[in-house]
């Protein structure tokens, strides 16, 4: 199964962008001293918890990807969006909460996430008043979805087993 080549900021497909993270040793430079440089420890880190991954921006990257190649990329965008909003400043957050809600939790959105009648009539009532907490129900339940449902697949995924075995193996040289 190969990985879906998908663009990353600098325009590289996901795999070459990766190659470029890798740890050279004639470089001298200490994977824990560099924060463009992707180590086998920080990967390894991934598969303690989603709250590492997430914590990690190539790790979000990567788990992004791998949600794209099964068609549910909307849960992290949607925890990210989440997780941006709570750091709104509260003039804005009116308009952010609408965006959002429109992007993810409406019934007709394009994005919609997976979540129950109850919760997302919560959120549409809670957004007409909105506070940097009217998503946190819906994003926990998203959470934990991932969390039990796509993130142990995204562990046992070529995707992040071949990316773990390549800086292993770049490591040995």
């Amino acid at each position: 199964m190969r990985a879906a080549a998908i663009s990353t900021p600098s325009g590289m497909d996901v795999k070459a962008y990766l190659r470029s993270m890798i740890p050279h040793l004639e470089s001298g430079i200490k994977p824990s001293k560099s924060k463009d440089i992707l180590s086998v420890n920080e990967v390894m880190q991934w598969s303690q918890s989603l709250e590492k991954l997430l914590a990690n921006q190539i790790g979000q990257d990567v788990f992004g990807n791998f949600l794209k190649s099964e068609f549910s990329e909307e849960n992290l965008e949607f925890w990210l969006a989440c997780e941006d909003y709570k750091k709104t400043e509260s003039h804005l957050l009116h308009c952010k909460a609408e965006k959002i809600y429109k992007a993810f939790v409406h019934s007709d959105a394009a994005k919609q996430i997976n979540i129950d009648f109850h919760t997302r009539e919560a959120t549409a009532k809670k957004i007409k008043a909105p506070t940097p907490t009217c998503f946190d129900e819906a994003q926990k339940i998203i959470y934990t979805l991932m969390e039990k449902d796509s993130y142990p697949r995204f562990l046992k995924s070529n995707m992040y087993l071949n990316l773990l075995n390549e800086l292993q193996a770049n490591s040995l040289k």
